[in-house]
């Protein structure tokens, strides 16, 4: 596998997911995971474990795993499309601050990691959002003198 290419694994047939299962439970303890080969034993990198960890996971779920490598330095479409927004809807998010930027030249370049920081803070604050929309209480239709019930 080249460094700028992706590659995607299908779940395994039934006949492996006893192998799958164990590796998932090799992979997520606590003891210290190393690879061995003839030539001697390396020990795994905790983010290369966490990456097998998702990917086993998901595998052991029936769904495909796609890996694909990232620059560390987007430009400004790349950083969109990660994000699934428009570019100048970024663009935008830059200039508001809410995502640091470098202009090295003309162009501006995002770091990925401030993407990824970026767009795990937009989940938690949607999915608090959704937590405080869902402990609120509907208005009571009978409150509005007029028949209309406000929704604001």
């Amino acid at each position: 596998m080249g460094a700028g290419s992706n590659h995607t694994v299908l779940p395994p047939a039934t006949d492996d997911r006893d192998l799958l299962a164990a590796l998932k439970a090799v992979l997520a303890g606590s003891d210290e995971v190393s690879i061995s080969s003839p030539g001697g034993s390396v020990p795994l990198p905790d983010s290369v474990r966490g990456l097998l960890v998702d990917a086993v996971a998901a595998l052991d779920r029936g769904q495909a795993v796609t890996v694909e490598p990232h620059r560390t330095v987007l430009t400004t479409q790349e950083a969109a499309d990660l994000l699934g927004i428009t570019r100048p809807t970024l663009v935008r998010l830059l200039e508001a601050g809410k995502i640091p930027y470098t202009s090295p030249g003309r162009h501006r370049r995002v770091e990925l990691a401030d993407v990824l920081e970026f767009q795990q803070g937009e989940r938690a604050r949607r999915g608090q959002v959704f937590e405080e929309m869902a402990h609120e209480e509907p208005p009571d239709p009978g409150d509005a003198a007029d028949g209309f019930v406000s929704t604001r």
